[in-house]
């Protein structure tokens, strides 16, 4: 059973930066294709970006493409999101998941395993 657990969350001001951590367990993450979703309050959970296995492939939202970006770990078994410029849009609770797919599209239903989530909170 893979357990993911993020950190990193916090409360930073329109503009600041903040990088998340997921850290997988249980399992050899290099086995998997990682994404980070986000959820707002009063909103649909949300792809935010995804790395392929073999990190050689990654994607972004439209909303953060340019701003955030995702990297990996397989070493350390680590998936991390560093989020620039960030808006008070991107408020939101923060959630890595896996999918066993080489490449993932983003469709939440690609991902078997979840975190719990870490909260963002960005003041304007």
């Amino acid at each position: 059973q893979v357990t993911l657990v993020e950190s990193g969350g916090g409360l930073v001001q329109a503009g600041g930066s903040l990088r998340l951590s997921c850290a997988a367990s249980g399992d050899a993450l290099s086995r998997y294709s990682v994404a980070w979703f986000r959820q707002a309050p009063g909103k649909e959970r949300e792809f935010v970006a995804s790395v392929s296995v073999l990190g050689g492939a990654t994607r972004y939202s439209d909303s953060v493409n340019g701003r955030f970006t995702i990297s990996r770990d397989n070493a350390k078994n680590m998936v991390f999101l560093q989020m620039n410029s960030l808006k008070p849009e991107d408020a939101a609770i923060y959630y890595c998941a896996l999918s066993s797919r080489l490449l993932v599209s983003g469709r939440q239903s690609e991902f078997a395993y979840w975190g719990q989530g870490t909260q963002v909170t960005v003041s304007s």
